[in-house]
C-alpha cells in the first residue's frame, strides 16, 4: 500500500486536469492520483468545440490528455463516473458506480451547466446547451436528420454555435435579445460589422428577440416570439450564459455563493479541499474564460505542491472569436466612460474598424473587428500601463509603424 498521500480530482475538465499538469510539473512524486469525470473521455479542449461541430476538427484533434497519458502519468482515471457524494469528517468520496476513494487533498473542478431558459417547451427533445461533445453529437446528429436549427443567445458561444449548424447544411436562425451582438465584449460599431458578416453567410440573425415559448409535440418544431412571430426549428440550441456547478460542494456543506468560495490559494473554507475553474467564486468574481483558470491551476498546483507562495489575483483578459473568416479582438475597458476619449479607425469597404479607448494617456481598452493583428500589442499597453504620448497620433496604425518611427516597444 502506497505510503503517499492521495489527492482526488473531481472533474476531468480543462481546469482540474491543468492544475495536475502543473503539480506533475512540480512534485511528481508528491501523491497518488486519483481523477473522476463525469464524462466517459479523457480531458480535452471545450475551448475547441465550436471547431468540433463546425467540422473543422475531429475529436482527436481536442483531445488534451487521452488515457494513456493518465496511464503513463501514474493516474488512477474514472471516467464516466460522476462523484455523487463526498464525506468531508471521513475524507472520502463515493461515485456513482460505487467507487469509494479516500483523500488527504481534494480538488474540486466541477465546472459549470450551461443555463436553460425556463420557458414552456424547454423541456422537449432538441432542446440543448453548448457545452460538451455529448452536445455536439447531439448537434451533428440533428443537422443530418433536420433542416431547420434556432440558436438563442447572440454572445460569442451562440455565434460559434450557429456558424457550426450553417456549415453543416442546417438553416440557423439567431436570435439575440438586446441590439448589440456580444455585448460583453463589443460596442455597437463593431456589432454592426459582425452583423453584416453573420448575414452575408447565410445566418438569419433577429435583434431585439425575446423568446416567450417553445412548441412541438414528439421533439421540439419551433419558437414563439413576444411578438408572436414563430419560427421554424428542429432544434433549439440556448447559449444564454452558465452558471457554477456547486451542487455537489453544497451539498457536503461547503460555503458556496454564486460559485464554491476560495481563497486567494483557491483554498476553500475547508482547508483539505481546493478548487478551480469556472465552479468557483473568488473575491466575489466567477469565470468563464480560459486565461484566468490557467492562472488558478498555477496558483493551486504550488500549493498542492507544498511549495505555496503564489496568489491569485484576477487579470483583465482578451475575447476572440473562433468563427473562421470573422476576426475579432477586444480587451480592457472597452466601453469607456467619464475621463477617457477614442481613438476610431474605420474603413467600411474593407471591413475594418479599430477602437482605442484612452485614459490619462494610456489605453485602457480596445475593440478590433477585421484587423486584429496588433491585439497582443494593445493588451500589452493595457497591462503594463505604457505613457502612449509619444506615439498617440499613430496608435491607430500598429506596432510596426509605431516602432519604425521611434515609438514605444
Amino acid at each position: 500500500m502506497s505510503a503517499r498521500p492521495s489527492l482526488v480530482v473531481i472533474g476531468n475538465g480543462m481546469a482540474g486536469m491543468r492544475t495536475v499538469e502543473e503539480l506533475l510539473q512540480l512534485a511528481p512524486d508528491l501523491y497518488d492520483v486519483t481523477v473522476l469525470g463525469a464524462e466517459p473521455y479523457g480531458n480535452y479542449s471545450r475551448i475547441m468545440l465550436s471547431m468540433l461541430l463546425s467540422g473543422e476538427k475531429s475529436a482527436d484533434q481536442i483531445m488534451l490528455n487521452t488515457p494513456q497519458w493518465y496511464a503513463e502519468h501514474g493516474i488512477t482515471l474514472h471516467a464516466g463516473d460522476p462523484v455523487v457524494a463526498i464525506d468531508r469528517r471521513r475524507r472520502r468520496v463515493r461515485s456513482r458506480k460505487g467507487v469509494d476513494v479516500p483523500y488527504d487533498r481534494l480538488l474540486i473542478a466541477t465546472g459549470s451547466q450551461p443555463f436553460i431558459l425556463p420557458l414552456p417547451g424547454s423541456d422537449l427533445p432538441g432542446v440543448i446547451g453548448f457545452r460538451s461533445v455529448d452536445d455536439v453529437e447531439q448537434m451533428v446528429q440533428a443537422a443530418d436528420n433536420y433542416p431547420h436549427a434556432a440558436v438563442i443567445g447572440g454572445g460569442l458561444l451562440g455565434i460559434e454555435a450557429a456558424n457550426g449548424l450553417l456549415r453543416r447544411g442546417m438553416q440557423v436562425t439567431l436570435l439575440h435579445r438586446t441590439d448589440v451582438l456580444m455585448e460583453q465584449q463589443l460596442n455597437a460599431d463593431a456589432s454592426r460589422l459582425l452583423w453584416h458578416n453573420l448575414k452575408g453567410r447565410g445566418l438569419n440573425v433577429l435583434l431585439n428577440a425575446q423568446t416567450s415559448e417553445l412548441y412541438g409535440r414528439e421533439r421540439v418544431e419551433g419558437i414563439v416570439l413576444a411578438d408572436g412571430s414563430r419560427i421554424k426549428a428542429d432544434l433549439v440550441v440556448m447559449a444564454v450564459g452558465v452558471r457554477p456547478d456547486v451542487a455537489l460542494a453544497k451539498s457536503c456543506g461547503l460555503h458556496c455563493e454564486r460559485g464554491i468560495v476560495v481563497d486567494d490559494t483557491l483554498q476553500t473554507y475547508d482547508p483539505h479541499i481546493y478548487a478551480v475553474g469556472e465552479c468557483v467564486q473568488h473575491r466575489r468574481l466567477t469565470f468563464g474564460l480560459v486565461a484566468p483558470v490557467w492562472e488558478q491551476a498555477r496558483v493551486c498546483a504550488s500549493h498542492l505542491a507544498r511549495v505555496g507562495h503564489r496568489r491569485y489575483r484576477f487579470t483583465r483578459t482578451a475575447t476572440k472569436l473562433k468563427v473562421t473568416g470573422i476576426d475579432l479582438y477586444s480587451a480592457g475597458d472597452f466601453m469607456g466612460g467619464a475621463g477617457t476619449e477614442d481613438l476610431v479607425l474605420r474603413d467600411l469597404r474593407r471591413g475594418i474598424y479599430k477602437r482605442l479607448v484612452l485614459k490619462d494617456n494610456q489605453v485602457v481598452g480596445t475593440v478590433l473587428y477585421g484587423d486584429v493583428h496588433d491585439g497582443g500589442w494593445y493588451f500589452e499597453l493595457i497591462e503594463n500601463g505604457t505613457d502612449i504620448s509619444p506615439i498617440r497620433e499613430r496608435l491607430l496604425f500598429g506596432k510596426h509603424y509605431c516602432q519604425q518611427t521611434g515609438g514605444a516597444r
